[in-house]
């Protein structure tokens, strides 16, 4: 007799096995990027100019660690990318499934896109300002390399991640499972969300910082409510039914017409 699937059992264990093969990734590029971490420490150390300090025996390995994880996941992100693709692609039409390769450059553009956008203009502002208040003050700046290389690893993972969140909610239009006039009318959610993240994420929550992480992401969700409003389905399609093994080549859009 044939015992009954759970459909969602076998979503989940799809997620584990593809979890498993992204951190498996990341721990072989994290053994390769940990013996370049000097010299990524020294690229992140350029806005500050002084030489970094550690004050505990661990602070300068973890420092390196924590470099290296970023640089790891970087290097990881076509399998990352791949492994999220393969587990939505059997709820897209065949139409859709074609857009596999476009969407995998254009996802890896847009983080690197945040990256850029943070190192080369994010980070040297807030940076500067602390360092100008303090020497303002006859203070003399001397930075730790465990808190300056974690400022500048929340700050780079948080844009580079927030900058595939139009990608992110068109994707989302496109399969039917949320509408533009869904993502339009959290947007009052949403900004509270953004001011909310940025005052954890940021060390200092100040009004500076937190602007300059909360308005990037706003205008970010700004594109993704435009992008989902053009390239989305029409509310009136319904949800989304995943067949019961996402592998399966057959039936890759469970009962959606083609």
């Amino acid at each position: 007799m044939n015992h009954h699937i759970n459909p969602l059992a076998v979503h989940i264990q799809t997620i584990k096995r593809r979890l498993v093969v992204i951190g498996a990734a990341i721990l072989v590029s994290l053994i390769v990027t940990f013996s370049f971490s000097g010299q990524m420490v020294a690229w992140l150390n350029r806005p500050f100019q002084n030489q970094l300090v550690f004050y505990g025996p661990t602070e300068a390995l973890f420092a390196s660690i924590k470099v290296s994880l970023l640089a790891a996941v970087i290097l990881s992100l076509p399998i990352i990318f791949y492994q999220c693709w393969k587990f939505v692609e059997p709820a897209l039409l065949p139409k859709e499934q074609r857009w596999a390769i476009p969407l995998f450059f254009l996802a890896a553009g847009l983080f690197a896109l945040g990256l850029v956008f943070c190192n080369l203009v994010i980070l040297p502002l807030v940076i500067d300002f602390f360092v100008s208040f303090g020497l303002d003050r006859d203070v003399t700046p001397q930075l730790s390399v465990g808190t300056y290389i974690d400022f500048n690893v929340k700050f780079l993972l948080i844009f580079g991640c927030a900058f595939e969140l139009p990608l992110v909610m068109t994707l989302l239009a496109v399969t039917g499972a949320v509408s533009a006039q869904m993502f339009a009318r959290y947007r009052k959610h949403a900004i509270l969300s953004n001011l909310i993240l940025a005052a954890v994420i940021t060390p200092d929550a100040t009004l500076f910082t937190m602007l300059l992480m909360a308005v990037p992401l706003m205008a970010l969700y700004e594109i993704g409510i435009l992008g989902a409003r053009f390239f989305g389905r029409s509310s009136a399609g319904g949800g989304i039914d995943l067949p019961v093994d996402p592998d399966l080549p057959i039936g890759t859009a469970g009962t959606r017409l083609r």
